[in-house]
């Protein structure tokens, strides 16, 4: 009889895991030896390289969450430019041991940002938020990350400006099922893209990360597997690096959409060598849903979105 990875972690397997980072790793599938082994000899892929370009603008705060049990939840928006802007708006959720910082030190996306739009992908911001380690939707203590963004943040979001009656999710890890799961939340009149990479997802809900689900049947209740309907009429990009433990499962959910989606799988790991890798042709697919729907992308934006 096979041993889930839950039930190896609640033993004497647990033990063995000193380290909070290793343990993060393994609660997420990530066993990094084998990855950090293969990527020294350069067969996971090339690593991203954040642009040398000036950085946009980036305001950031932080207020008590409701639906967070009143926790600190620290927010910021990253703008194309060097001034804030009435345009529309990518929420973006980070993945576990992440923040609302991630946005700018895992992903560089305070300078993508502003090389996607001199490379003429629509204008639109970038709004990162602090969700913990609840995997962005209900937890049995009534903490829910998922409702602070869709109640808390986005009308937050319309106070600073922002265009939120059209909006697009990015996230990764954690932030990718998040944003699998809120999408068809906020409805497919609103949401206009959703792209994401390395969706931390399980087919066996036994495997389930236990940071974010406390048995298989909390998982089965908020899996998006089987909901790929759904996201009918939202635009969808999943991406997923071959050498990435979430690769099989991430397969697997794409297969399940019934019409065509845009996906990629290559060599490439749970890291942000392989996230900020695939951060243009991601960018330029945002903006492609974003954008006026009679403005087409400019040959440049084009030259970033390939792969899809």
């Amino acid at each position: 009889m096979p041993i889930s990875r839950r039930s190896l972690l609640g033993g004497a397997g647990g033990a063995l895991v000193g380290a909070t980072t290793a343990l993060l790793a393994v609660d997420e599938g990530w066993l990094p030896g084998r990855h950090r082994l293969r990527r020294q000899l350069g067969l996971t892929g090339p690593s991203g390289h954040i642009p040398d370009v000036a950085p946009g603008k980036v305001v950031s705060g932080s207020f008590n969450s409701p639906h967070r049990l009143g926790a600190p939840t620290g927010w910021s928006v990253i703008y194309p430019g060097p001034e804030a802007e009435q345009i529309p708006v990518m929420v973006e959720l980070h993945g576990l041991g992440g923040d609302h910082t991630s946005a700018i030190t895992t992903l560089g996306l305070d300078r993508f940002l502003p090389a996607a739009v001199a490379a003429g992908v629509p204008r639109f911001a970038v709004a990162s938020v602090d969700g913990g380690t609840t995997y962005w939707h209900p937890r049995p203590n009534g903490e829910d990350a998922g409702a602070m963004v869709l109640d808390e943040f986005l009308p937050l979001l319309a106070q600073l400006g922002l265009v939120t009656d059209r909006i697009a999710f990015h996230g990764y890890s954690m932030g990718g099922y998040g944003s699998l799961r809120l999408a068809p939340l906020a409805g497919a009149t609103r949401v206009r893209a959703v792209a994401v990479s390395s969706a931390a997802i399980w087919v066996n809900p036994a495997d389930a990360s236990p940071s974010g689900f406390v048995d298989a049947a909390e998982y089965q209740q908020y899996t998006v597997f089987g909901h790929q309907a759904d996201l009918d009429g939202i635009p969808i990009r999943v991406d997923c690096g071959t050498d990435d433990p979430f690769c099989p499962a991430d397969r697997a959910y794409v297969a399940g959409f019934t019409r065509p989606i845009n996906s990629t799988f290559e060599p490439g790991g749970h890291d942000s060598a392989y996230w900020t890798r695939m951060a243009p042709a991601q960018l330029a697919f945002v903006g492609r849903g974003l954008g006026p729907a009679q403005q087409a992308l400019r040959t440049g934006s084009r030259a970033l979105e390939s792969g899809t």
